[in-house]
C-alpha cells in the first residue's frame, strides 16, 4: 500500500487561503447572527465552530512556505478583521459608555465626576445612547429616572455609578469622540479598535522577525475568533492594553537598559488603560537578579501610570477610581460564595480558603517566573502568570482573554487558547442555561486538563531530545574540518 503523500507547499497555500475564507464568512456570519439575548446556544455554535476554522487554517499554515508567511498572515488579519466592523455591538453594551465619557470630556467635565443618569449632564444625552417613550425596548437598555414624566432608558450599562477606566483608556474614548463626525454612533470605537487589532499583529510579526522565530505564531493573534468578536465588534478597550503591553515586553526582551526601560513605561501606559496588564509584570521581571535590573522595569511602569492619572485627579471633584470598587464587590472577587468566581478551586476547598490558596498560588507562579524565567523571553513568564490567573479566578467575561491569546502569539503554546474559549462559554450560555458555576468548571476545567496534557507531552519530548544518543553513520564519523588559517585569524 502507497504511503500518503504530505501536502506540498503550494497545496498548503491553497488550503491556508480557502480554509482562511471559510473562517472570514463564517465570522461575518455569526457576527450578523446576534442571538446574545434571543438564541445564546445558537449563537455560541456559530462561535465554535468560528474556532474549529481557526484551528483547520493554523494546521494548514504550518506548511506553507516561509516567504509567503508574512503577507498571508496579513491579509488574513485584514480579513478576519473587517467580519467585525458591518454591525453594532452584539455580546456588549461597554463601547456605549466609552462613547458617554469621550463626549463628557469634549464638553469641558471631567468623567469620573457624575454618572451617566445624572442631570446634571442631561444636556450631552441624544436619541442614540438614552432612548425614550416606546424606543425604550430591548433586554440592552437600563432605565434612567425620568425628567420630564416620560419613559428613559439608556444603551449604557449601570447608568448609576461612575466610570471605572483608567486615564490611558479615558483619553483613548477622548480621542476617538474629537475625531468622530457628528452622528457617528458606534462606528468610530469599532474601527478605531480595529486598527489598534492590526497595531497588535503588526507588532507581533515585527518582535518575531527580529528574534528569528517562527512568524507562524503571529497567527495566533491575527486570525483568533476572538478578536473581531471582542476587540472589534464589541470594541473593548483592552485591545489598546494588549498592544501596549505586548510593545513593552518586546522592549524589555533587550539588554539595553534604555530599551528596557522604554518598555516599563509602555507596560505602565497598559495597565493605565485597563489594569489587567498588571499580570504581565512578573514576567517582565523573568530572571532578573539584581534590584536595578528590576527597577529599570518597575521604576518606569509606576511613573507612568502615577504621572497619568495626575491631570483627571486636579480635573475631578470626586475619587478616579470610580466604581473600581463596588464593581470588585459586584463580581463576587471579594466574596467566593458569590457566582462562579474560583469555581475550580471551589470543587476541593471551603469557600473561605478559595481566594488566600488563589493568592498563594499565583504568588508561587510569579516567584517561579522571576528566578527561573529566560530574560530573553519575558512573555513566557507572563503567559504561565496570566494563564494560571484565568484558571483560578475562571472570569465570567470572555474579553478578558484578549491579553493571553496575544501573549500565546509571542510564545508559541496554542494549549493556552482553551480559556478564551472557556470565557466565551461561561459567558453566552450561563445566564441562558442557569448553571454558571457547573459550566465554569466544565469550561475552564477542560481548558486546565488541556494546558496540563500539553505541558507533559512538551516536557517528555524535551528530555527525549536531550536523552537521545546521536546515530552513528554507517561510514564512521565524519572526518575533522581542515584546520586553515585566514588572514583574519592572522590579525586576531
Amino acid at each position: 500500500m502507497k504511503a500518503p503523500t504530505a501536502l506540498t507547499p503550494r497545496t498548503s497555500l491553497v488550503a491556508t487561503a480557502l480554509a482562511l475564507a471559510a473562517l472570514t464568512t463564517l465570522l461575518a456570519r455569526t457576527i450578523a447572527y446576534g442571538g446574545y439575548f434571543s438564541d445564546p446556544v445558537g449563537l455560541f455554535c456559530w462561535y465554535a465552530a468560528c474556532w474549529a476554522l481557526f484551528a483547520v487554517a493554523l494546521l494548514a499554515l504550518r506548511r506553507v512556505p516561509a516567504r509567503s508567511v508574512t503577507w498571508l498572515i496579513a491579509a488574513g488579519a485584514v480579513a478576519v478583521t473587517l467580519t467585525g466592523l458591518p454591525g453594532p455591538p452584539r455580546t456588549s453594551t461597554d463601547s456605549y459608555r466609552y462613547a458617554w465619557d469621550g463626549r463628557v470630556q469634549s464638553a469641558g467635565t471631567s468623567p469620573y465626576d457624575h454618572t451617566p443618569q445624572d442631570p446634571a449632564l442631561a444636556g450631552l444625552r441624544d436619541p442614540w445612547l438614552f432612548p425614550t417613550g416606546t424606543a425604550c425596548t430591548g433586554p440592552d437598555l437600563a432605565p434612567v429616572p425620568p425628567t420630564d414624566g416620560a419613559r428613559h432608558c439608556t444603551r449604557i450599562n449601570r447608568p448609576a455609578v461612575h466610570t471605572i477606566y483608567p486615564p490611558v483608556a479615558e483619553a483613548y474614548f477622548l480621542a476617538v469622540d474629537r475625531l468622530s463626525p457628528a452622528g457617528a454612533r458606534h462606528k468610530p470605537l469599532q474601527i478605531g479598535a480595529a486598527l489598534v487589532s492590526l497595531g497588535v499583529t503588526g507588532a507581533l510579526l515585527l518582535i518575531l522577525r527580529r528574534r528569528g522565530d517562527d512568524l507562524r505564531k503571529a497567527a495566533y493573534w491575527a486570525w483568533c475568533p476572538a478578536v473581531p468578536v471582542e476587540a472589534v465588534n464589541n470594541a473593548h478597550v483592552d485591545v489598546l492594553g494588549v498592544l501596549l503591553a505586548v510593545a513593552g515586553l518586546g522592549l524589555v526582551a533587550s539588554r539595553a537598559l534604555t530599551r528596557r526601560a522604554a518598555g516599563g513605561v509602555l507596560i505602565g501606559a497598559a495597565i493605565a488603560t485597563k489594569l489587567m496588564p498588571a499580570v504581565v509584570l512578573p514576567g517582565a521581571l523573568s530572571g532578573v537578579r539584581r534590584v536595578r535590573d528590576a527597577a529599570v522595569v518597575l521604576l518606569p511602569a509606576t511613573a507612568f501610570v502615577v504621572l497619568v492619572y495626575l491631570p483627571y485627579v486636579r480635573l475631578s471633584h470626586g475619587s478616579v477610581f470610580g466604581y473600581l470598587g463596588g464593581y470588585v464587590e459586584e463580581e463576587g472577587y471579594d466574596d467566593a460564595s458569590a457566582g462562579s468566581r474560583y469555581s475550580l478551586l471551589r470543587l476541593a476547598l471551603p469557600d473561605t480558603w478559595a481566594f488566600p490558596v488563589l493568592l498563594a498560588v499565583v504568588a508561587g507562579v510569579c516567584l517561579y517566573v522571576m528566578r527561573r524565567g529566560d530574560p530573553r523571553r519575558p512573555w513566557s513568564g507572563a503567559l504561565l502568570v496570566t494563564g494560571w490567573s484565568f484558571v483560578l479566578l475562571t472570569p465570567g467575561y470572555s474579553w478578558y482573554a484578549l491579553l493571553l491569546i496575544a501573549l500565546v502569539a509571542l510564545d508559541g503554546r496554542w494549549e493556552w487558547l482553551g480559556i478564551p474559549l472557556a470565557g466565551a462559554a461561561v459567558y453566552v450560555l450561563a445566564p441562558a442555561l442557569h448553571f454558571q458555576p457547573s459550566l465554569s468548571n466544565i469550561a475552564y476545567g477542560a481548558a486546565a486538563a488541556l494546558v496540563l496534557a500539553m505541558s507533559r507531552v512538551r516536557r517528555r519530548a524535551a528530555t527525549q531530545a536531550v536523552d537521545a544518543p546521536a546515530t552513528p553513520s554507517r561510514e564512521g564519523p565524519p572526518p575533522p574540518p581542515p584546520q586553515t588559517r585566514t588572514r583574519t585569524d592572522d590579525a586576531r
